[in-house]
């Protein structure tokens, strides 16, 4: 049986790990949860695309992608979106329609507490 080695990426490494201590700092269990999420194996990591995004959100929501989002799909509304990537694609649509593309960590510097951000899996 192959030994368990976890995310090889060090900046994915730094970001679970700040994750599970802002987690603890702040009694704000949404962080752990990203972060068991993100410590997943990649043939298991999320994948969401704008129409999933579309179908789950409301006007200016924030969700959070432990995961890539990808452009299939349209998008309709203003939505703030944090994800682990973003295809290309995807981030013009969202900027097209003046929504926000924002790392987990910059999501975590605004909303440490985490209240009011849908996770998209």
């Amino acid at each position: 049986m192959a030994k368990r080695t976890g995310p090889t990426d060090p900046y994915l490494k730094q970001l679970i790990e700040t994750l599970k201590k802002k987690s603890f700092e702040l009694d704000a269990p949404i962080w752990r949860s990203i972060a068991e999420r993100l410590e997943k194996p990649r043939r298991k990591k999320v994948e969401v695309n704008l129409s999933e995004i579309e179908r789950s959100t409301e006007k200016n929501d924030t969700v959070i992608v432990p995961g890539k989002v990808l452009s299939s799909g349209e998008l309709t509304k203003t939505v703030n979106i944090a994800a682990w990537k973003f295809s290309e694609k995807a981030k013009e649509k969202i900027k097209k329609l003046k929504g926000r593309c924002i790392t987990i960590e910059e999501l975590v510097k605004e909303n440490p507490k985490g209240t009011g951000i849908k996770i998209i899996t």
